[in-house]
């Protein structure tokens, strides 16, 4: 593979070196995060450097990132463990902002990763403030829209005109058939035939607390907090499925592929196997396979097959043995 060429997915980025000499500097490609294309780059001499900066552009002098993140340098061919670095949280302008030295020898095929766990924008015209980009994406919207979300907003909160009790799993909600109905097909059904929920217009939903079938409501009426969609994802993937919400569903989707990590994929690809959400199940897959991180969750890994699926296990067995073809040799407990 080809010094410059990068490998990104999610969060997270990869750079595989295949040769480095004694006293030499190479540069990344860019590689896009957020709203800002990226550059990794290394110096040999005495410590290998690594810095990370944003490429000069306009949106990086104007709205300059403060990342959040982690770096890992570790050879390609042998099975050895990676040189991590500290969660780093820095202000990057130039390539002179970040420099972290690694004390070990790499010479040849060896890849470093960067993984971001928060990107913000720091704002010069506004004293400095900070926000991240992430829980805040995808909400512009016109003043007319945020009017009539409002409104939707107090028929909710305040029950106007309810027309139908929520039973939870630790309360009760009032909402609008109108609604439930136009959002779902499951819910339609419901008040269109006769049904008991038609007749004594509540409905059971007690595998939900309050709080999660409020969120569910709230999306359904346009009116989710994105912190409280991030809260309530997994909450909200199942009455997604349940209710036949294939917005939401994609919408869970495309927010759990966002932050796939050591520490969750492996419950993300049961998601994914679950609720046949295949976008999800190529990053997982991809994640452990294609970037190498099945040597981080190598524990987690077993109990994951003493306990998973056994289709999804073979899946992955055939992910692995003859569709991929991954850089690592695989350890036999691993696999």
């Amino acid at each position: 593979m080809a010094d410059s060429k990068m490998m990104t997915i999610s969060r997270l980025a990869q750079w595989r070196i295949e040769k480095l000499g004694p006293c030499s500097c190479k540069t990344s490609d860019p590689f896009k995060i957020g709203i800002w294309n990226w550059h990794l780059s290394v110096e040999k001499n005495r410590y290998l450097h690594v810095r990370l900066f944003p490429e000069p552009s306009r949106v990086s002098i104007e709205q300059p990132p403060i990342a959040t993140f982690i770096l890992r340098v570790f050879n390609a061919r042998a099975n050895r463990a990676p040189y991590i670095s500290t969660v780093h949280e820095r202000l990057l302008r130039t390539s002179d902002d970040f420099v972290w030295p690694v004390d070990s020898t790499f010479h040849d095929r060896f890849i470093i990763d960067v993984e971001f766990l928060d990107l913000k924008i720091w704002h010069l015209l506004n004293g400095g403030e900070a926000s991240s980009i992430w829980p805040s994406d995808g909400m512009m919207q016109s003043i007319s829209t945020q009017s009539t979300l409002r409104r939707l907003s107090r028929m909710l909160d305040e029950a106007i005109h309810a027309d139908v009790t929520i039973h939870t799993a630790d309360g009760t909600l009032r909402a609008h058939k109108a609604i439930l109905a136009a959002s779902s097909p499951v819910f339609q059904s419901m008040f269109h035939h006769d049904f008991k929920e038609k007749e004594s217009s509540t409905i059971n939903i007690e595998d939900m607390s309050t709080e999660s079938c409020m969120a569910f409501l709230s999306y359904l009426y346009g009116t989710i907090k994105q912190e409280d969609f991030w809260k309530h994802r997994l909450a909200l993937l199942e009455a997604a499925n349940k209710y036949d919400n294939a917005d939401l569903k994609d919408a869970c989707e495309e927010s759990l592929v966002e932050d796939i990590n050591t520490g969750n994929v492996l419950d993300r690809l049961q998601e994914a196997w679950l609720y046949q959400l295949d976008k999800l199940k190529k990053g997982c897959l991809a994640y452990l396979f294609d970037f190498g991180k099945v040597y981080d969750a190598r524990e987690e890994i077993n109990n994951f097959f003493r306990q998973a699926d056994r289709e999804l296990i073979l899946e992955m067995f055939q992910e692995v043995f003859t569709i991929r073809k991954p850089v690592y040799n695989l350890p036999c407990e691993v696999l």
